[in-house]
């Protein structure tokens, strides 16, 4: 038998539309595969995650309608994810439906219902008992929905009712590392069980989240005998063949990145998905001369195409002419559309204004975030008039400190590096650039000391720690939670960490007002780290 697994990009809340990616899906396994079953990803005709859309009262009637759209339009059983609700009681459920059928002849309700991080399923879903298996091709299919792999038992109660092969619909968000600890699990699950287990995976981006597809197939010894593209669309095809009592799993086998390669696809990817999936014509920046521009214009012009891609420099009296020449070398380079918009005769203009009310006082960082303010008044502007989305330029560093201008340089609708750490910022434009084999990031923009330019000879590392100690920093009280007095006997300054856990604590009003970005990391501010504004914790804690 085979079985493909159709690694879809659904919109979240199409509900036609997916369906109609369902049918040509489906159509296009059979035809050119040979598929005898197309399985989806879990929730695919909402798209995942489908939040407060679960709540919306003409829900239920579009899904049944779907359904039966499926039914009628289909040449091949498929397993498909959607929302149910029976009985008064909605659940994350997986469905196989027949052709010529206008519901699903067998259903399975998630059991385990994740309640962390990014996933709050169990204000949406109450969880499922039991096991459904069903025959085809004289094999014995049982369904269950991610979350259930990662746990022994439906997996066990699903092995016990005589089932076959398992197959498993996932919407698995995207972060470093992650490949690895699914393909763990569904490992496990196979030896544990002696059965093949197939992993078919969501892809796209999809608000802070991001999905990266990579679905693969094991078979009963936990070998891994299967592996789909990663960071695309794709057609996976599993043959499941019956040799001595044991059911054989053959395919194809494609690597899948990791490091460098892995984390700039994902923002290429979500890049790409935020922009299209909102109907923005292109994208925007203010491109400054620095590494965290460059790298972020380099992922938009990845995403999108130069033609779609506009850069912007807005040079004050601050601004070295080096970052004048690299900005204009990069946008050349990558052939977008670069203008250059002098902010003097804005700032000079606020402070007239702003001169009775600040006379007496003395020039600080107030003038300096005006700057920062201006330009983000001129990216907006151009935004609205053009309708391209303002990609902020801020990596995850300065958003933990603070290091930032709000309604300033972090003005804008999607904030590609929201969860790059600088040191790794360094190490994707070089990556890119060795891809390349070329300066696409030129060579000084890498080299040179990080500033923002907005006072004489100003350095980053004027108001903030080293980046390497930083980050080491960072990356343990945040992607951690290990508390300030953990990080210092991990080997750090006392001073130094204190330092940074109060600027990073003192700044989540900030990070409120920040544009979404995609999640990549093990821990991410946004969905995944929520913490009050308002709150008397103690630092050191």
């Amino acid at each position: 038998m085979r079985v493909v697994m159709a690694q879809r990009n659904p919109l979240v809340g199409d509900i036609e539309g997916n369906a109609q990616a369902v049918v040509a899906a489906s159509g296009e396994a059979r035809n050119l595969l040979g598929a005898e079953l197309v399985v989806f990803p879990e929730l695919m005709l909402t798209g995942y995650p489908p939040e407060d859309l679960l709540l919306r009262p003409s829900l239920n009637t579009r899904i049944d309608e779907a359904l039966a759209h499926i039914g009628e339009a289909i040449t091949v059983p498929v397993v498909v994810g959607y929302p149910a609700v029976r009985n008064g009681i909605r659940r994350n459920a997986a469905g196989v439906v027949f052709p010529g059928e206008s519901r699903p002849r067998h259903e399975y309700f998630k059991q385990c219902l994740p309640n962390y991080r990014v996933f709050d399923e169990k204000r949406y879903f109450q969880p499922g008992e039991q096991s459904c298996l069903f025959e085809l091709a004289g094999q014995t299919l049982a369904l269950t929905i991610c979350e259930d792999i990662w746990n022994a038992a439906p997996a066990a109660q699903a092995a016990e009712a005589g089932a076959t092969c398992l197959i498993n619909l996932n919407a698995s968000p995207f972060r470093d590392g992650k490949p690895s600890e699914r393909l763990e699990q569904v490992v496990a699950r196979a030896r544990e069980t002696g059965l093949p287990v197939l992993y078919c995976n969501q892809v796209g981006g999809q608000d802070e989240l991001l999905f990266d597809g990579a679905s693969f197939a094991v078979d009963a010894s936990g070998a891994l005998r299967v592996q789909g593209a990663s960071f695309e669309e794709a057609l996976v095809p599993v043959d499941l063949t019956a040799t001595g009592g044991a059911l054989e799993v053959r395919g194809e086998t494609l690597p899948v990145p990791a490091g460098e390669e892995s984390l700039y696809r994902a923002l290429v990817l979500a890049t790409r998905d935020y922009v299209n999936k909102n109907g923005f014509k292109g994208a925007l920046l203010g491109l400054s001369g620095g590494i965290d521009s460059a790298l972020t214009l380099a992922v938009a012009v990845d995403a999108l195409g130069p033609d779609r891609v506009e850069a912007v420099m807005m040079p004050f009296r601050y601004t070295a002419a080096i970052s004048i020449e690299d900005a204009e070398k990069q946008a050349r380079a990558l052939r977008v559309d670069y203008r250059v918009l002098p902010i003097e005769p804005a700032f000079n203009g606020f402070m007239e204004i702003l001169a009775e009310p600040f006379a007496g006082q003395d020039t600080d960082t107030t003038e300096e975030n005006l700057q920062a303010r201006c330009r983000g008044v001129l990216l907006m502007a151009l935004s609205n008039k053009g309708g391209s989305v303002v990609l902020t330029t801020g990596n995850k560093s300065e958003m933990a400190v603070g290091y930032a201008t709000l309604y300033g340089d972090m003005a804008g609708g999607f904030a590609v590096l929201k969860d790059v750490f600088k040191t790794s910022v360094y190490r994707l434009a070089r990556w890119r650039n060795q891809k390349a084999g070329a300066e696409i990031i030129p060579e000084r923009v890498i080299t040179r000391p990080p500033s923002a330019e907005l006072a004489p000879d100003q350095k980053d590392a004027d108001s903030l720690p080293d980046y390497d100690q930083l980050d080491a920093i960072l990356e343990r009280y945040v992607e951690q939670d290990m508390s300030a007095e953990a990080v210092i006997r991990a080997g750090f300054d006392r001073d130094v960490v204190y330092r940074v856990v109060k600027l990073t604590d003192r700044n989540e009003y900030k990070r409120r007002q920040a544009a979404v970005g995609p999640r990549v990391s093990r821990r991410a501010f946004g969905k995944d780290r929520r913490y009050p504004i308002t709150n008397g914790w103690r630092p050191g804690d």
